[in-house]
């Protein structure tokens, strides 16, 4: 059987197939490797995929975020053979490449992560030929729901939001002091995913100009710091996979178009198409 896994900051996304069938679908914890060792991925899969896995798995295909270079992917290849040691073949790959395939599948096209964070990567139809890098949470992510949940707070603590807007945001989530973010930020684990859980709440207000204006915003910042630099980008479509992309999909083309781009696929979760890829190519 093959075990295929696509994973953010978040959550992960895995689906076991048994001959180009899907026998069994399950979630757990997110990994990233920059903050998470072989030994703690190893003990979320022992305890909340292991269970679901009732037949040999022969081949992994994994692809998640902070897969950066062969030393990350050994973190996560380690845990995944600490629970289950027989099997003969894992790939890990990072969760663009994920994302291309997924959204992409075996045509050429720019492929993006509009998730927790963003990526994007130029994708030929069979690999990564070219990208513009991502710099991560603290330096970049334009465009994610880390960084919508960046400016929603940056405008709060710097008293930009409008009163309604800020009402509505204190009865949802109490009042706020500065101490309080910075903990979050600086002290706390994964300030990604704490960051990105006040993206909902632009969304549920995105009809105000206010919310509205912070969304474009961040939009407008990675097609410009990212998307435009691909020298093909008008020439190919845009593929997106990854919540904020799913929800924000009309402000996503609203941008998209005022830049004169072409967007293709728009995926909630990739882990659908990679199914997809994986099992034609069985």
């Amino acid at each position: 059987m093959i075990l295929i896994a696509d994973s953010g900051s978040t959550k992960t996304d895995w689906r076991i197939i048994d001959r180009s069938i899907v026998v069994s679908a399950t979630q757990t914890l997110g990994f990233n490797p920059y903050y998470q060792d072989s030994d703690s991925i190893a003990a979320e899969l022992q305890a909340n995929l292991l269970p679901h896995c009732k037949g040999k798995i022969t081949q992994v295909f994994y692809y998640g975020t902070g897969i950066t270079n062969a030393e990350k992917a050994e973190v996560l290849r380690t845990a995944i053979l600490k629970v289950f040691s027989e099997i003969a073949h894992i790939d890990v790959q990072s969760d663009v490449l994920g994302a291309a395939r997924a959204a992409c599948g075996h045509q050429a096209g720019i492929g993006c992560i509009l998730g927790t964070g963003s990526n994007s990567c130029y994708f030929d139809g069979e690999k990564i030929a070219f990208q513009v890098p991502p710099l991560g949470f603290w330096l970049g992510d334009e465009g994610s729901g880390g960084h919508l949940g960046k400016l929603l707070l940056l405008a709060y603590l710097h008293k930009e939001m409008p009163a309604n807007i800020r009402l509505l945001f204190e009865e949802k989530y109490g009042v706020m002091d500065r101490l309080m973010v910075l903990d979050n930020a600086y002290h706390k684990p994964f300030p990604n995913r704490y960051f990105a859980s006040y993206a909902r709440f632009i969304h549920e207000n995105i009809h105000d100009t206010f919310c509205y204006g912070l969304a474009t915003q961040s939009f407008s910042l990675f097609f410009e710091k990212y998307i435009l630099k691909y020298p093909m980008c008008f020439d190919v479509k845009l593929n997106f996979v990854g919540s904020i992309g799913f929800y924000y999909k009309q402000i996503l083309a609203e941008v998209a178009e005022n830049k004169k781009l072409s967007i293709g696929n728009i995926l909630a979760s990739p882990i659908d198409g990679l199914v997809k890829y994986h099992t034609e190519t069985i």
